[in-house]
């Protein structure tokens, strides 16, 4: 887990995927987050967790359904998403929060 924290505590963006292996949408959504990171490339860090085999990070971060997507910053919770995401809102999301944070660094 600690790689886990590690990773989120980047300061680009960190996309997690909440997702199991027996679930439709979640099949449906992968496809579409290697899409996003062609997109974003090394502009952000996208992760996949199987909440079968990490149910402490699912409850951790209160995933009560799946595909549960979050954006954090910095270790920080920042986005929530429930349910199947298209790459252009993945994309846009991980820009808005490239911005936000060099925004603050400037402030």
């Amino acid at each position: 887990m600690s790689e886990f924290s590690d990773i989120i505590r980047d300061k680009k963006p960190t996309l997690v995927d909440f997702y199991a292996t027996w679930c439709g949408p979640c099949k449906m959504q992968a496809p579409i987050l290697d899409q996003v990171k062609q997109t974003v490339g090394d502009e952000a860090n996208i992760l996949k967790i199987d909440v079968d085999r990490n149910p402490e990070l699912a409850q951790q971060y209160r995933v009560q359904s799946i595909p549960t997507l979050i954006m954090f910053v910095e270790g920080e919770a920042v986005w929530r998403g429930y349910g199947l995401h298209q790459a252009d809102q993945l994309v846009a999301k991980v820009k808005e929060f490239q911005t936000l944070k060099s925004d603050i660094g400037k402030l």
